[in-house]
């Protein structure tokens, strides 16, 4: 794209500040955006123009945390929480072959881009250790898509039946045994695997780039966090971990570690401006205080916290406390969309059930820079994307102003945060280039990818069958447990009800 010239005509722009949707143009050098002036603006001879006439142009929304490799799982568990979504994971990734990695990822970037999501940072998982090769396919779907991404392998070194206190002892002898052979890879060959993809990286990191995803704090013992945070210093990279997503993992954290979750990281020389924590639910002010001092992200993922039965967030008491918060949709086996405009409505209006001074809840203008600015931000991306302006690559988002949620437009960035859905979305681009015309993937042959797909998932149905025995028996036993566990009293309460 180094050399191209384009213009987009026609276009309303969308100004979330001034909460403004005027016509302008926008001159577009290579992948970068050049100039922004009114209807006219002066473009270089030859220039390519795009025709924006009746089109909304917003900056592509950035997803700050999901897990491609769930795609092909989608609407398998109802009346799930956290913990017994991921006592289903035998389940859910039963007969995933390394073919599956790239057509999983593949789909989920199809599903984001459509929806008006530009980029992402994906957890993307293997069991029992993340490959080179498996994240490189991961990354190639991405690439092929036209979107960009951040990749982190989630890794652990010990299993959900042994990392929450009790839990193990509670387990009949039997299932002791059967878990005790579904245990994740040790941590020292994970940070090798990791070592050498971060080394040997074939992707443009402007586009898809790696990074590394110990998954919760108390599955991972203490000298896998050290590896992480060394390989993180030495290549520079971000880390995201669950942290204190659920009420179960907060509680855990005392007897175990005699701290916070989010203390323990910190005492492990892990929060800093590279480190992204998804959810963040059951947090303390004092969480809230020391991430904000180490200039740590927070991915805030509404729907998953509500489907897993998690809590409610506090976005405005860790935006308050100077925490960079974005939003994430997380996996379609807790979301189950990966839609970034539904996110950002939840995230706005659940703000609002905290208490009754209007003056604390979001604002949806704030909503819309948590999913734009703040997600380009936690992704090492800031100043880069998330904005339309010059300087910014281009990354551009056209929604049809013919669709019923602009009739009329009175105020485009209300419209956008509580009434869109993703079906307004016309057209796409991502670094100058349109991945989404017409509301069509173009790099992308959708007819093929759903028989992919549905081959895959075929292939994969005996596995699962095998498997669904075995989660429904640790199912019995791991489900009341934790909601046992989790009946104890914890510092702040972020259930909603009274129960």
């Amino acid at each position: 794209m180094t050399g191209t010239t384009q213009i987009i005509r026609g276009g309303r722009l969308l100004d979330i500040d001034a909460r403004t949707s005027d016509a302008a143009d926008i001159l577009i050098t290579g992948n970068t955006i050049a100039e922004i002036g009114p209807p006219g603006l002066a473009a270089p001879e030859g220039a390519e123009t795009f025709d924006a006439t009746d089109r909304l142009l917003m900056p592509g929304l950035v997803n700050g945390h999901t897990h491609g490799n769930s795609s092909l799982a989608k609407g398998m568990g109802d009346r799930w929480t956290l913990e017994l979504l991921l006592n289903s994971h035998p389940y859910t990734g039963a007969g995933f072959t390394h073919e599956d990695k790239y057509l999983a990822a593949k789909l989920a970037a199809c599903e984001m881009v459509l929806g008006g999501c530009t980029a992402c940072l994906d957890m993307f998982a293997e069991f029992p250790l993340p490959s080179r090769e498996g994240l490189e396919s991961a990354g190639q779907a991405y690439a092929d898509v036209g979107m960009r991404a951040v990749i982190a392998p989630m890794m652990s070194t010990r299993g959900l039946w042994q990392a929450i206190p009790g839990l193990y002892d509670a387990l009949p002898e039997q299932l002791q045994t059967l878990v005790d052979g579904m245990q994740s890879g040790p941590g020292e060959a994970a940070a090798d695997i990791c070592r050498d993809a971060l080394h040997n990286w074939p992707h443009d990191r402007e586009q898809v780039k790696l990074a590394l995803g110990p998954t919760i704090p108390h599955h991972c013992d203490i000298p896998f966090w050290h590896a992480c945070r060394d390989l993180a210093r030495d290549y520079d990279t971000l880390i995201q971990t669950h942290l204190a997503e659920s009420k179960v993992q907060a509680l855990a954290s005392e007897p175990l570690f005699g701290m916070s979750l989010t203390a323990f990281l910190d005492q492990q020389g892990i929060l800093g401006p590279n480190f992204v924590a998804a959810h963040a639910v059951w947090l303390t002010p004092d969480d809230m205080r020391l991430l904000a001092d180490r200039g740590a992200s927070v991915s805030h993922n509404p729907m998953s916290n509500l489907r897993l039965g998690s809590g409610i967030a506090a976005s405005v008491a860790m935006r308050e406390a100077g925490i960079n918060v974005a939003i994430g949709t997380d996996t379609c086996t807790c979301a189950d969309a990966l839609n970034m405009f539904e996110a950002t409505r939840l995230a706005c209006t659940l703000s609002r059930v905290h208490g009754p001074n209007y003056e604390e809840w979001l604002e949806s203008a704030q909503a819309l820079k948590m999913a734009t600015e703040a997600g380009a931000k936690a992704l090492g991306w800031e100043g880069q994307i998330g904005r339309i302006a010059p300087g910014y690559k281009a990354d551009i988002v056209m929604l049809g102003l013919d669709s019923i949620t602009y009739v009329p437009l009175n105020n485009a960035v209300n419209q956008i945060v509580f009434a869109e859905n993703g079906a307004s979305v016309r057209d796409v681009m991502i670094d100058g280039r349109m991945v989404v015309t017409q509301g069509q993937v173009t790099n992308v042959d959708m007819a093929k990818l759903r028989a992919d797909v549905e081959a895959a998932v075929a292939r994969q149905t005996p596995s699962r069958a095998a498997a669904r025995g075995t989660m429904e028996k640790l199912a019995a036993h791991v489900g009341p447990f934790c909601a046992g566990f989790a009946r104890q009293d914890y510092v702040v309460n972020r259930f909603v009800g009274g129960r």
